[in-house]
């Protein structure tokens, strides 16, 4: 067989000109920031004053669409907003939105519907309201983005993923922009009992990072996206840049269903990876926006795996899940917005509920108590998942 001899072909760069997020912490990115630097709610992490009626206008579309897929049409809504016209055609703009779960409620709500007044009385909606790819699917017919239309589902990594992959599309050329992101409304009675069972959830809670006495992650919703362009063309229109997709990596344990490799390998391997894909070495990265999940063996080996990579005392760390809890599918989206709304205002967040920081942990320096002043510059956003599925995130100032 001859061997085509092709040109190689330059990746290009990514921009993100949007962020939009919906969060139990502050919905819209205002509100998300002043959230992140105030103490975690009481209760439950719910986004108690959702209202899907803003981006909707049609009453009917609410109605035969699952929490999970409203909080994602918001999210894109005031990201693309927020970007402006991308003057792109529209098949080279893509959406790439993924979940962990879906549509659990319609789904819990419809098996009971089916159980106790029968089959012929289940709304013949569920199905796209409970099928994973259905908030880029909305995304996509909402706003005529004609580019690929696709979903993922990697478990707590997701949203990370979801952009990685996107900036791909742009880096090799097959799109121009993309809207990425994840979107989770979990937070039913089903998925709140097996996560109670197998004793993930924090029986106390409260979110607490890092620290000695946590005791598990606490559950919350929620939903971030992202507009991502190619950098020239955003120059080229006039867009504000807000921050480079300097690059990304996805890895797997093979390892376990729930526990994480040990000794941090998993992530300590993401995060190599991450950096030789941005060309940038461990003393050039400043930051790290951390999984942080408050659960004993993700912290022990996220810490071990940013202490092997980095040194002492390494990058400033922090963990939003302090404040914002655990949204699953849509954390690493929320995480990388936050980590963009960070090096924007040049000042981290600190790690809520974190008293006393574990002293069976690697030394890492995580941000506690205020929020610390830095100086923005390339940075990290990590995502670990069940099933092992670890993500992160390259990110930092044009």
């Amino acid at each position: 067989m001859t061997e085509i001899d092709r040109p190689a072909k330059s990746l290009r760069r990514v921009a993100i000109t949007g962020l939009g997020v919906v969060s139990p912490v502050g919905i819209g990115r205002e509100a998300f920031w002043q959230g992140l630097l105030s103490p975690q709610p009481e209760g439950e992490r719910r986004v108690h004053d959702f209202d899907p009626t803003r981006c909707y206008d049609d009453p009917k579309a609410i109605r035969r669409a699952d929490r999970f897929e409203q909080m994602a049409v918001c999210a894109a809504a005031e990201a693309l907003a927020q970007a402006g016209p991308l003057d792109a055609d529209p098949d080279r703009i893509g959406v790439l939105v993924g979940t962990g779960v879906g549509g659990a409620q319609s789904h819990e709500d419809q098996t009971i519907v089916n159980e106790q007044k029968g089959p012929r009385r289940v709304s013949p909606f569920v199905v796209p309201m409970m099928m994973s790819n259905a908030a880029a699917a909305a995304i996509s017919i909402g706003h005529g983005l004609q580019g690929p239309c696709e979903s993922l589902a990697t478990a707590c990594a997701t949203g990370t993923h979801a952009i990685g992959q996107a900036a791909r599309w742009i880096q090799w050329g097959i799109c121009d922009a993309a809207v990425a992101g994840g979107a989770e409304a979990a937070m039913t009675p089903v998925a709140l009992a097996g996560f109670a069972n197998m004793r993930a959830l924090s029986p106390s809670g409260r979110s607490r990072p890092f620290d000695a006495d946590r005791d598990g992650f606490v559950i919350s919703e929620g939903a971030a996206v992202v507009v991502l362009e190619e950098l020239e063309r955003a120059r080229a229109r006039g867009a504000s840049i807000l921050a480079e997709v300097l690059g990304s990596a996805s890895l797997a344990d093979a390892h376990h269903i729930t526990a994480p490799a040990p000794g941090g390998a998993g992530a300590l391997r993401c995060m190599r990876r991450a950096l030789e894909d941005a060309g940038l070495e461990p003393g050039q990265i400043v930051h790290v926006n951390a999984h942080g999940t408050s659960t004993e063996l993700n912290d022990l080996a996220e810490a071990q795996g940013i202490s092997q990579l980095f040194g002492s005392p390494g990058p400033i760390v922090t963990s939003i899940k302090g404040v914002t809890g655990h949204s699953l599918g849509a954390a690493g989206a929320i995480e990388a917005v936050a980590l963009v709304l960070s090096l924007q205002h040049g000042l981290i967040p600190p790690t809520d509920g974190l008293e006393q920081f574990d002293p069976a942990l690697p030394p890492i320096d995580v941000v506690q108590k205020e929020a610390r002043r830095f100086t923005p510059g390339p940075s990290l956003s990590n995502s670990f998942g069940f099933g092992g599925h670890n993500g992160t995130l390259v990110l930092g100032p044009v």
